[in-house]
């Protein structure tokens, strides 16, 4: 695969994940869908996306993979990230989301017997103040419970993102545990069937975020992942929240406040230190 083509799929992949941030807010914004058929649409759409691509590549027999612990990681994910977007900006959203899903990832290498460097250190105290400087209380801070729900959603990607490093083939996992969490979602809107209510528009959002931003976004991250060293991997989703930002900013006329900026700096700055101090030092073992 060339350089060229390397990046324009990395490029396309992050704006997809960014879009998933967008395209959640303004259908819980802008529309009369709830989170509850938001997320049953999108997983439902995602995995039939997700089926599409794996019978056009190899054929009915290979899509019974996955499994249900990863399919309620990624329902978790998911139905958290709909819910708290009903009170987050679309930027605050992305940026708590992907900080969690980074701090799940170190916390698990920590759990595994990783020794920090003294500069992870650092990077951890950076982004951690970052954290506390956004959610303390003030005119310009997010609801804290749709945060910490926020934050929970990240935890989930997290733990789907571990649970999935050794599978063969992962767009082939991902189609099946996306079946499988699309199942959870419709029991769950079939318990809030009474506050079920979805329009043509939100209905064709959720659409949009499952079929094309989620399941081809995915497909192309599978497809470009084994041509990225780890390093740029990892730091490349850090780009995401800026690009949400702007989106809300563009589309949603969502204003950045400076808190937002500083917070953001701090905490993807801390966190992109622990991830560089971190491969520096392995390629050096």
């Amino acid at each position: 695969m060339s350089r060229v083509r390397i990046v324009a799929l990395t490029a396309l992949t992050m704006m997809a994940f960014a879009g998933n941030s967008l395209l959640c807010r303004v259908a819980l914004t802008r529309t009369g869908i709830d989170a509850a058929s938001f997320t049953t649409i999108r997983l439902v759409s995602g995995a039939l996306m997700l089926l599409l691509l794996v019978w056009a590549k190899r054929g009915a027999s290979d899509v019974d993979t996955g499994n249900w612990g990863s399919a309620l990681a990624l329902f978790a994910y998911a139905t958290s990230l709909s819910f708290s977007y009903a009170g987050l900006s679309t930027a605050t959203g992305a940026l708590l989301l992907f900080a969690a899903v980074q701090a799940t990832m170190i916390g698990h290498g920590i759990w595994q017997g990783e020794r920090l460097h003294q500069m992870q250190f650092c990077g951890l105290a950076l982004a951690v103040s970052g954290l506390v400087g956004l959610l303390l209380p003030g005119l310009s801070a997010p609801p804290l419970f749709d945060s910490m729900l926020m934050m929970g959603s990240g935890v989930a990607w997290g733990i789907y993102s571990l649970r999935g490093k050794r599978v063969a083939n992962p767009i082939q996992a991902t189609a099946g545990n996306f079946l499988r969490a699309a199942c959870i979602a419709a029991l769950m809107s079939l318990v809030m069937f009474s506050s079920i209510s979805v329009d043509r528009a939100g209905l064709i959002y959720a659409l949009a975020s499952g079929a094309l931003t989620s399941g081809i976004g995915y497909a192309i991250w599978y497809t470009v992942l084994p041509a990225l060293r780890v390093t740029h991997a990892s730091a490349v989703q850090l780009c995401v929240p800026a690009i949400a930002a702007v989106g809300g900013t563009a589309f949603l006329g969502e204003p950045i406040t400076l808190r937002m900026v500083l917070a953001s700096v701090t905490i993807l700055g801390g966190i992109a230190l622990v991830i560089l101090v971190k491969h520096r030092a392995q390629a050096s073992d």
